[in-house]
């Protein structure tokens, strides 16, 4: 079936949901994914179907539009039932007595997109659970393809104008959450809509994850644009896998021959094995890991810190340490920790541990973790950052466990 007649045409009756929405999406475009999804509804069980995506500070979710797409207005992420599809990756049901509805995770991989509505008719909410998820799963990737070659979900999830240092960094970073039965990695940045030079990235190779935080000195477009050379400069060596200490060196050499001594990076490289646990990292003059085991915050490393990325006068010191499963180790920049409240006081490493064991205590995925974790380092500021915040949260599992459900 050819994209225009699933968005102008009835749905054959006998046509499986994930099977026509899959033939339509070779030509769909994002502006008709909203239609599409709208018109199969029936097919699940259901008389209407919407799709929400998160803004990007994930504080409310935002409906795709389009003709015959149910009218509806955006929804909290921390006051609606599709906000707590969203935070607890999982099937919420609307209470007895509401409109029969059931909101459903959008996910792509293990990162969240959004939500998605479906209305039925009958209270029971009757339908192929399954069925369900798989659509649910063709759609958060029918999402994040289409963005790929098309403005239209980008501008949905925006809510107000992005600067151009902004818009750098949020096309440097990888995925905001990935997970495997080895490893969860979730990341976020703030502030979404004028982040300059914070940034980080991340990638799993078979059994090694290697991972990198960076605090490019300054604020706005210069920052951005010495963070692009030195992510550049690591995915560079990381590819060509180079050990940590000769990725640092092509980062300093990198920055040194581009920008003037005054213009430097603090960051931290880090690369975690897999099988054994054992955590190797790198720190040009960032703040140390932070590991957080077994509720406790674990005693800083002794280990020295090299100097910053293009300041750098020889080989950078390799640190290490054993995990243990369940281990979570935190990489972030000084504009978490060093967040002051308007009595002058700074956020701080223990009040970040604190909450992080707490979050895990409550049940929240490393995801939901950091999305509420920022919400609690702007409340600590009066609602305003005062420096770039970013932060990376790694949990390494044996491979025994469960997979984890994000």
């Amino acid at each position: 079936m050819e994209c225009s007649a699933l968005v102008t045409s009835p749905i054959s009756q006998g046509q499986d949901p994930v099977q026509a929405l899959l033939r339509a999406s070779h030509h769909l475009r994002a502006d008709q994914l909203g239609t599409a999804v709208s018109r199969l509804a029936p097919r699940l069980g259901a008389r209407l179907a919407v799709v929400y995506l998160a803004d990007y500070e994930q504080q409310s979710l935002v409906p795709l539009t389009g003709p015959e797409v149910p009218d509806r207005d955006a929804q909290d992420v921390d006051g609606s039932l599709a906000g707590a599809a969203f935070r607890r990756v999982e099937s919420v049901p609307a209470p007895a007595g509401a409109a029969p509805t059931l909101w459903v995770p959008l996910l792509d991989g293990s990162q969240r997109l959004g939500v998605l509505e479906l209305g039925f008719d009958d209270e029971h909410l009757r339908h192929d659970a399954e069925e369900v998820r798989a659509f649910a799963a063709l759609v958060a990737e029918l999402c994040v393809t289409r963005d790929a070659y098309s403005d239209v979900l980008t501008r949905l999830r925006r809510n107000r104008p992005m600067t151009i240092a902004a818009e750098i960094q949020w096309q440097l970073i990888p995925p905001l959450t990935f997970g495997t039965e080895r490893i969860v990695i979730a990341g976020t940045l703030e502030p979404a809509y004028e982040i300059g030079g914070d940034t980080f990235d991340y990638a799993v190779n078979g059994p090694v994850a290697d991972l990198m935080m960076l605090d490019a000195v300054g604020h706005g477009l210069p920052a951005a644009l010495l963070s692009t050379v030195a992510v550049g400069a690591y995915r560079s060596g990381r590819r060509a896998e180079l050990s940590l200490s000769d990725i640092a060196a092509r980062i300093d050499r990198a920055i040194a021959a581009q920008f003037t001594a005054s213009q430097f990076a603090t960051g931290l490289l880090a690369r975690l094995d897999l099988e054994s646990g054992v955590l190797s990292w790198v720190n040009a003059g960032h703040p140390s890991p932070l590991v957080v085991r077994d509720g406790v915050l674990l005693a800083a490393h002794p280990c020295r810190s090299s100097l910053p990325f293009g300041l750098q006068t020889g080989p950078a010191h390799v640190c290490s340490l054993d995990l243990r499963p369940g281990d979570r180790v935190l990489l972030y920049t000084d504009g978490i920790v060093e967040a002051r409240s308007p009595q002058g006081e700074f956020f701080g490493e223990e009040r970040l541990a604190d909450f992080v064991v707490r979050a895990e205590a409550a049940g929240d995925p490393p995801p939901e973790t950091l999305r509420r974790l920022m919400r609690d380092v702007l409340d600590h500021q009066a609602g305003k950052l005062q420096d770039d915040a970013s932060i990376v949260l790694v949990e390494w599992r044996s491979g025994r466990e469960k997979q984890l459900q994000l």
